[in-house]
């Protein structure tokens, strides 16, 4: 999220906006308190990244009232009163799968989901799904293990992963995991036992993209920060000046949530970093070409 927030500001304020800004800390209750002191500063328009999709709706009730428009961030909001932004995370859930898939095309699988309270674990994992759900009924692909993981916690997954391995003797081929840091968490677990097996996450986190150079990670799906904030920046902007949230510039109609509610939303297009193509994460600045190769295999055309 820095990457994301400084992004927002700065594309706020190029445009000549002022950005104020709470951090909830991780608290459900304490973001409403602080859309509460956000409203009552003079927000003209709300960037929220929910902590809980079911504890965010009074806030949207009191934004609401003010008539001032919500941006849901990266997490759904299923309101209709909220313009929905993120990444297309059931495309992220459906290119993790199609990595892992084409490393490890058959086998017993793991799926180490992200925090039950997150709709995004649900839609990372309809896309894995989509990919893998014919080769587990024809039986070539098994599903051997499948857990949440509070809060997205790389201890949680590493936690469920050593219970997955322990269940199944260690047979496990190929892990589905639903971020970076629960894909190291799982790394974790799978070098205790000695084994190296294709594992997919999702972030583009450095320590993940340094798996990828090093061959103990697959694929890290890279969901550009910036690109999200600046984007998320722009539509705060003209809700603010009173444009309507289906007159948003590229929004389209989706119903797509748990409760099958309409709304505008900008889906961004993710993309796949493997050790073929480290170059794009360092030539964009995301990371250093030291920290993504340090102790990297050898053949890795970023690093030489």
């Amino acid at each position: 999220m820095e990457d994301g927030r400084g992004a927002i500001k700065g594309a706020l304020e190029a445009a000549g906006n002022t950005y104020i800004s709470a951090d909830a800390q991780g608290s459900a209750a304490k973001q409403l308190t602080d859309v509460e002191a956000l409203i009552a500063q003079g927000a003209d328009a709300l960037i929220i990244l929910a902590m809980d999709k079911d504890a965010i709706g009074p806030a949207i009730d009191k934004a609401a009232a003010e008539a001032i428009p919500v941006v849901g961030y990266d997490r759904l909001i299923e309101d209709e009163r909220a313009f929905y932004l993120t990444f297309d995370n059931k495309g992220v859930g459906r290119i993790i799968a199609e990595t892992v898939k084409a490393a490890q095309p058959e086998g017993n699988y793991a799926i180490i989901k992200g925090d039950p309270g997150d709709p995004n674990a649900l839609f990372l994992l309809e896309g894995m799904m989509e990919v893998i759900g014919a080769d587990v009924e024809a039986g070539k692909i098994k599903i051997v293990g499948e857990a949440f993981s509070e809060g997205w916690k790389p201890d949680n997954a590493q936690a469920n992963m050593e219970q997955i391995l322990t269940a199944n003797n260690n047979a496990v081929d190929a892990v589905l995991a639903e971020n970076d840091g629960m894909a190291g968490g799982v790394i974790a677990a799978l070098s205790a036992q000695g084994l190296n097996i294709p594992v997919g996450g999702q972030d583009g986190d450095l320590a993940a993209l340094n798996r990828v150079a090093r061959g103990t990670q697959t694929v890290s799906v890279w969901k550009d920060s910036r690109q999200l904030g600046a984007a998320a920046a722009e539509i705060a902007a003209a809700l603010a000046g009173g444009s309507a949230l289906d007159a948003v510039n590229g929004a389209v109609k989706w119903s797509g949530g748990e409760k099958g509610v309409e709304m505008n939303a900008i889906f961004l297009a993710p993309t796949p970093i493997t050790k073929d193509n480290l170059d794009l994460v360092i030539d964009a600045g995301h990371i250093s070409k030291e920290q993504a190769c340090e102790g990297a295999m050898d053949g890795i055309a970023a690093c030489q």
